[in-house]
């Protein structure tokens, strides 16, 4: 069986769409066409269903892909078991990582693990939380830089950091003038939050639970810097993570944060990935870097 076949089958599981899926995959639309009709032919099964509109996958042709992800994750890791066997510190690793924290966290570590690493090819995906995790399953990425808590059997977990929360809003703002804040000083108060699907959004919940206020129902940002500049413009108040407004993040105007009164809210932030991975040794090396982070960054 060929394995090129099976990529191609995979890639156009995901995309539904031949000439994509070509593209992706650095061949000619013929190519990959005739190799999937190859591959079905030696099943003796039909695996994607062709009409104008849309590609499909036939119900074997799912169960298929399924099983041909895991034939790629097995060959990728005995690729990355022959490159680590000649050298440990190089080749490409390929590591996921969240958006509210992927702007913030990396560049007070990328350079490190350049100077340590510096024959490492670090592959960066900014995705959310539910995508990296995907990706981690179907063997597409090596490692993610998530949030805790994880509900995930199949991941190994190492703890980096705990990053507090501060709360952002307008310089007039009636608690602006505090040096910190009282978690039930937010009670009726509404808060700016991302959309479904970012981390962020459940974390800020939570808090807004804790603390008796709620959300602002009418406006759901796209991103932290949406949500900077909503509050910059008195539209409302919201939580954002230390790192947001750390160096090399400039001040925006009519913007200030404040602290929380400890125990104040946080979220913990680990790297993960699959416990069956041949990588799992340099992943600790690494992991170490990240939690390495200079503890001043951290501090409010």
């Amino acid at each position: 069986m060929n394995i090129r076949a099976i990529q191609y089958l995979v890639a156009l599981a995901e995309l539904r769409h031949f000439s994509r899926a070509a593209e992706r995959c650095h061949v000619s639309q013929p190519t990959l066409s005739t190799q999937i009709r190859k591959l079905e032919e030696e099943l003796g099964v039909q695996l994607v269903e062709r009409n104008p509109r849309q590609v499909m996958l036939t119900a074997v042709g799912e169960e298929v892909v399924e099983r041909a992800r895991g034939i790629l994750s097995e060959v990728e890791a005995m690729r990355a078991i022959a490159r680590r066997s000649r050298d440990p510190h190089s080749g490409t690793v390929r590591i996921g990582i969240f958006p509210t924290l992927a702007p913030y966290l990396l560049p007070h570590v990328v350079p490190c693990i350049r100077k340590r690493f510096p024959r490492l090819t670090l592959r960066l995906f900014e995705e959310k939380t539910e995508d990296v995790l995907e990706m981690l399953d179907q063997g597409r990425l090596d490692a993610g830089l998530l949030a805790l808590p994880l509900h995930h059997d199949g991941l190994q977990v190492r703890e980096l950091f705990e990053e507090p929360f501060l709360l952002a809003m307008p310089e007039h703002h009636r608690l602006a003038e505090r040096k910190q804040i009282d978690l039930d000083e937010l009670q009726h108060e509404e808060l700016l939050l991302l959309e479904d699907g970012h981390c962020l959004r459940d974390q800020a919940l939570e808090v807004c639970q804790l603390a008796g206020a709620h959300e602002k129902l009418d406006f759901h940002a796209t991103s932290m810097e949406t949500l900077r500049q909503m509050v910059a413009a008195n539209t409302g108040i919201t939580l954002m993570p230390l790192l947001a407004v750390k160096p090399p993040v400039a001040a925006t105007p009519n913007l200030v944060t404040r602290p929380f009164t400890s125990p104040g809210p946080s979220r913990r932030i680990a790297m993960v990935w699959r416990k069956t991975t041949a990588l799992a040794d340099f992943l600790e090396e690494l992991s170490a870097i990240f939690a390495g982070i200079d503890g001043s960054l951290l501090e409010s």
